[in-house]
Order: C-alpha cells, then sequence, then structure tokens
C-alpha cells in the first residue's frame, strides 16, 4: 500500500515536469496514433528503454485538452500494488481535474494492471500506456483485453528523424547537388556507427549506454525471469552481440557456453527479444518445421550497443549496414527471412501470402564478392518468381541484367529516403 500522501506528491510532481517545453523530434509515429485517439481501445506503445517511448506520449498529450498522467519507473512506486489503483484513479481526478485520457508510461511494473486497464475502458476513458517487454504486455493484455487493443512498436530515431535532430531538412533533389550529397552522406555514416537513441545523441557519452545496457539486463530480464546463470547469460549477450547478421543455432550457441541443452538458450534469446534488443530472423521455408529448425540470424536495435559494449575492436560496417537495412524494413511493419538455396540472399519480403521483394545488402560491390552478391540475389529472385532484385550499399549505384532479371544496386542512403517519398 502506498501512503496518499506521497502518492500526491508523485502526481504533482510529475504533472509539472509536463509543463516543460524542451524542444523534441517531432516523432514519425505520431500522426498514426493520433488517428487513433477517437478509437474505444487501449493504445499500446511498446519498444526498448529509452527509445522514445515518454516523449512520444507527450507529443500526444499536446493534441489533448484534458488528461492524467502515471510514470510508474519512479522508485517511489516501488511499494505500489494493485489495490491502490482506485486510489491513484482519484488523485488523478482531482489533480487533473476528471481527465477523459490517461496516459500510463511503463505500467508493466505493476502486477494485474491490466484489470485497472479494463475498468477505465469499461467507463469509457481513453487509455494509452507504454512498456519495454512486449511478451509481458501482450500476454497480460491479451488475457484481459482480447481484441480491445492496438500496438505499436516504437524504435529509436529513423534516419529521417535523426537528420531532424541534427537540424536538416533533405528535399527530394539534394542527393544529386554534391555539397548537399555530401553532407548527408557524412551524417548517415555517423548514424550508421551511432545510431538512433535520443539522449545518447545528445550527450554522446559511453557510460549512459553501458548504463543502459546494464538495465536492461539486470531490470528487465535477470531480475524478472530470475535468471541464476548470470554470466552464462551475459557471455551469451556478448557473443551475440559481435555476431551481428551471422548465422546461428541453439545447438552451436548452447556449445559454445557449456551448457547441457539448447532450451536455456532459447529462452535467454526469447527474453533478450521480449525487451528489444535483439531481434531473430527466421530462414524462408514453405514449411513452418524446417523453418524453426533452420540457423537463424541475429540483429540488434541499435547499433551503439554493438560498438560500446559488443566485443569487436573496429566496427564492421558491412554487418552495420546489412542491421540498418533490417531494422528499416521491421519498423515498417515489412515480414522478412533470409532466403539460403545454393547461395544465400539477406533479406526476402512477405507480401500477400507470398514473397514480392529481395534484397542484399553489401557494404561495398568488389571484384571479389560481386559475382556472390549478385548470384545469390538472382536465385532467390528466381525461386520466387520476381522480376527483379535490389541490392543495397553504402555508395554505389548501377543497373544490370542477369540470366532475366533485373539487379538494381542503390546506395542505402538515397533506398532510405526515397522510401519517404515514393513510397517504394
Amino acid at each position: 500500500m502506498l501512503n496518499p500522501e506521497i502518492m500526491k506528491q508523485v502526481v504533482l510532481q510529475q504533472k509539472s515536469y509536463l509543463q516543460l517545453k524542451e524542444p523534441t523530434v517531432k516523432r514519425e509515429l505520431l500522426p498514426e496514433i493520433l488517428r487513433w485517439l477517437d478509437d474505444s481501445r487501449v493504445l499500446v506503445l511498446t519498444g526498448l528503454r529509452r527509445s522514445g517511448k515518454s516523449t512520444l506520449l507527450k507529443q500526444v498529450m499536446r493534441e489533448i485538452d484534458s488528461f492524467g498522467y502515471v510514470n510508474f519507473e519512479d522508485e517511489r512506486f516501488l511499494d505500489f500494488t494493485a489495490s491502490d489503483f482506485e486510489q491513484l484513479h482519484e488523485m488523478l481526478a482531482y489533480v487533473y481535474d476528471d481527465p477523459q485520457v490517461f496516459f500510463f508510461d511503463e505500467i508493466q511494473n505493476i502486477p494485474q494492471f491490466e484489470l485497472f486497464v479494463r475498468r477505465l475502458q469499461d467507463q469509457g476513458k481513453k487509455v494509452i500506456i507504454t512498456g519495454s517487454n512486449a511478451s509481458l504486455l501482450s500476454s497480460e493484455l491479451g488475457t484481459r483485453l482480447t481484441g480491445r487493443y492496438r500496438a505499436f512498436e516504437v524504435f529509436p530515431f529513423s534516419f529521417r528523424e535523426f537528420l531532424a535532430f541534427n537540424e536538416v531538412f533533405p528535399d527530394k533533389d539534394d542527393l544529386y547537388i554534391t555539397a548537399k550529397k555530401a553532407k548527408l552522406m557524412k551524417l548517415f555514416d555517423e548514424y550508421l556507427i551511432n545510431g538512433g537513441l535520443p539522449e545518447y545523441l545528445k550527450n554522446r557519452d559511453p557510460e549512459y549506454i553501458r548504463t543502459l545496457y546494464d538495465n536492461i539486463l539486470y531490470r528487465d530480464i535477470i531480475s524478472r525471469y530470475a535468471i541464476k546463470k548470470q554470466k552464462i547469460f551475459k557471455e551469451l549477450v556478448n557473443i551475440l552481440m559481435s555476431n551481428i547478421s551471422r548465422p546461428f543455432t541453439y545447438n552451436s550457441l548452447k556449445d559454445d557456453l557449456g551448457l547441457a541443452n539448447s532450451i536455456t538458450v532459447k529462452e535467454y534469446i526469447s527474453y533478450l527479444s521480449n525487451s528489444y534488443m535483439f531481434f531473430e530472423l527466421q530462414k524462408f521455408d514453405y514449411s513452418v518445421r524446417k523453418q524453426l529448425n533452420a540457423p537463424k540470424k541475429i540483429y540488434t536495435m541499435d547499433p551503439a550497443f554493438n560498438r560500446i559494449v559488443g566485443l569487436g575492436f573496429t566496427p564492421d560496417k558491412g554487418r552495420l549496414l546489412e542491421n540498418l537495412v533490417f531494422i528499416e524494413l521491421i519498423r515498417r511493419g515489412k515480414r522478412v527471412h533470409y532466403y539460403s538455396g545454393e547461395r544465400e540472399c539477406d533479406f526476402v519480403m512477405e507480401g500477400e501470402r507470398k514473397i514480392v521483394q529481395a534484397i542484399q545488402v553489401s557494404h561495398v560491390l568488389t571484384d571479389s564478392n560481386r559475382k556472390r552478391e549478385v548470384e545469390g540475389l538472382v536465385e532467390a529472385a528466381r525461386k520466387f518468381n520476381l522480376e527483379e532484385g535490389l541490392i543495397l550499399t553504402h555508395n554505389q549505384q548501377e543497373e544490370m541484367t542477369v540470366d532475366g532479371i533485373k539487379v538494381r544496386v542503390m546506395p542505402v542512403l538515397k533506398w532510405i529516403l526515397e522510401r519517404d517519398w515514393t513510397k517504394y
């Protein structure tokens, strides 16, 4: 039971923080969320810690006249239990003058929060919540609010948001003007290495990333799932972080870690995925069983983790470029796999019950890798009856036709920016 005076103090202080109008980058997801404010469903924003969920909430609040807000990350809420929700409801009604919209930040920290959310919804209130654990939120809300919530994933800054952070607002012709293209390329190279975590981009302090990394591992995973083999768990994270975009199997990782079975590895990786530290990419196969048993690839949410806490001393720009393309695809809601036959293709993208695009990523096409990259793409395109395929590079552009397949080579920078303008 939380002391009522403490609760009142926290709610009032958090309200005062909302009144601080510091400038922020308008998130690309904002218009989509605003579209659903009149919908009766609960809106759920999930994503990596410090990816900008709280700032996005504040941007939504600026569009609403009457709302109440609580951030459950405040340490003074440590003694808060489900029985305190009614008191909190009364406090919010008093402090915010009977709001019709409620914003709850990191509410997943409170057991049985979904019962309170359901009650508010039944009373006709609009509820918007955030959380840093995809599985916990979906399992709790799925039990009590099946079909009554809509989820959004919040990522660190996209490249366009990163440009806005640097007060650069490109025009579609800038890639054809030498000086402007050079500036965009310089910023792109910076984004490729440093990523898009908003606070890190402000302070550029490596210790901030290490602290965030530790918080995710210890608070969101080790503590929550009561992991006893902490040393092995951290070794697994280091292995994954140092092998971004490379194939792996649970059995190979089991052997590397000296574990008795691969189930533990699978569970640990699922915890990391639920906390948005990593994503697994499955091989495409028409057989679900074969797909599940095939080697997988691993990608990280933000390259700053790879650079600061990975084991490599020099960033592998080829793998970072592939990681960036993967995040860009899933940021836009694309369903992707990798293809492996006689040759390999980095990404094949699903449409309506079929593969609609094949993408290969290579930092630089050279005499030594061109044949491999092109043949892998062409094999995937022919496999799925595609007329063309795409090779994304750092700064090369050309077109060719190979075995009847049109192959477009394009810089990732151009691909990202033109997707915003043409929805390619």
